[in-house]
This record gives C-alpha cells, sequence and structure tokens, in this order.
C-alpha cells in the first residue's frame, strides 16, 4: 500500500498538496503544528478540511517550544507584518528553524504510520524569501532523514516549481478551485478564504488567483505539460 504523510497548514498550498495526493496514494495521514502562530486560527481550519477531505489520521502536535525561540512576526504578536523586508534581506514573517523542524517531527510520524513519502507545499518559484522554500534545503533535509532513520523517505514539493497562477491551476484540475478558495486560511491576520486582503500572503494568493482566472487555459496547459 502506497502511503503518504502530507504537513498540512489548513491554506492554499498544503490543502491543494493533500486533495493532489487523496487521488494518488491509497493513504494520506496529515500533520498540523501549533507553534503559537499569530494566525492559529488556521489549526480549527485544518482540522475541518482533513475531515472533509477523509485523511486516514491527522495529528496537531504541539511545538509551541519553536515560539518561545524563534522571534518573527508570526511568533510575537507585538511585531506588525511587514511588506519591508529586514536588514538580513528576509520577510520579518519568516520564522528560523520552522521548516527544519516540521519536516523533521514530519519524518518521524512517517516512520510510525509506515509512510515513504512526506508532502510539503513549499516553493522556490514564487515564495515569500524563505530560505528553508528552497529545493536545495529540501534535498538537504531528505538526505538527513534518510539517514538518521536509516530508512527510504522521500519529500515530495508538487508545488516547488509553480508560481501562484499554476498552483490555483493545479486546483482547479484537481476540481477543487471552489473548496481552496473560499474554505483554506493562508491569511496572517486569520481571515478564512480571500483574507485580509493586505497582509503579503493575501497579495501573493490574490495576485495568483487573478493571473489564473485571466489566462485559465494558457496555465493550465503550463501545468500538464510541466
Amino acid at each position: 500500500m502506497s502511503v503518504a504523510v502530507v504537513v498540512f497548514s489548513g491554506g492554499q498550498d498544503s490543502t491543494t498538496c493533500l486533495i493532489q495526493a487523496k487521488q494518488t496514494y491509497q493513504e494520506v495521514h496529515a500533520i498540523t503544528f501549533d507553534y503559537g502562530q499569530r494566525h492559529r486560527q488556521e489549526i480549527e481550519v485544518a482540522k475541518s478540511l482533513a475531515a472533509t477531505l477523509g485523511v486516514a489520521s491527522h495529528k496537531v502536535l504541539d511545538v509551541t517550544m519553536l515560539n518561545e525561540l524563534a522571534i518573527s512576526a508570526l511568533t510575537r504578536d507585538a511585531i506588525l507584518v511587514s511588506h519591508q523586508l529586514m536588514d538580513n534581506g528576509l520577510p520579518n514573517t519568516f520564522v528560523p528553524g520552522r521548516n527544519i523542524l516540521f519536516l523533521t517531527l514530519a519524518g518521524i510520524y512517517a516512520y510510525q504510520v509506515g509512510a515513504t513519502a512526506v508532502i510539503t507545499g513549499v516553493c522556490e518559484t514564487d515564495f515569500s524569501g524563505y530560505p528553508d522554500c528552497r529545493h536545495e534545503f529540501v534535498q538537504a533535509m531528505e538526505k538527513a532523514l534518510v539517514l538518521g532513520m536509516d530508512r527510504p523517505l522521500t519529500l515530495e514539493t508538487p508545488l516547488m516549481w509553480l508560481d501562484k497562477a499554476q498552483t490555483w491551476a493545479l486546483a482547479d484540475s484537481l476540481g477543487a478551485l471552489t473548496l481552496v478558495r473560499d474554505h483554506t486560511l493562508t491569511c496572517y491576520n486569520g481571515i478564512i478564504g480571500s483574507g485580509c486582503g493586505d497582509c503579503p500572503a493575501c497579495l501573493l494568493r490574490s495576485k495568483g488567483l487573478a493571473q489564473y482566472q485571466a489566462d485559465a487555459k494558457a496555465i493550465l496547459a503550463s501545468i500538464s505539460q510541466g
């Protein structure tokens, strides 16, 4: 039996990955992380979507120790989400070590449930400037997990080379555009669907949707060729 674990936040990207995984794998598990995030409403959204989509199991893991260590606009309510980059060239929504921790724990969970793949919605093509969303990072993490657990494991990144318009196209090709558009939570201010319309996550999401709606046929063709 083919088994996969999806790192699942309840946002646009991870929900699209989960829906695709359900059509690809015989058994799909989801894991969601509570790290004390500003937009913690995403945890309840993830629970609801996991139930709707019918995963084999959905684990919500308390990793709030990350909040104690990683200073970011997503872990400190007193830090306003900014559109400007910090002095180090990174957005102030970058949470240091987040994907290192998430992929490590998802790899352990995969070991427990007998999964040979961990699926994550990170993307290098159209991302927010986070270094832990790069292909090179994911490759390094995969190697470390395989060596550290002495067991085959693939870190799959279906969105790595897609821009946001193409990610919307993928959701549409899976018959899930309406669900992803109306019932996921990407907004850093915790507003489901189209969100607040102002934070960086909402702007990236809405720009991609507008691009897809303007040229759906060509963008759908681009993902089918890829």
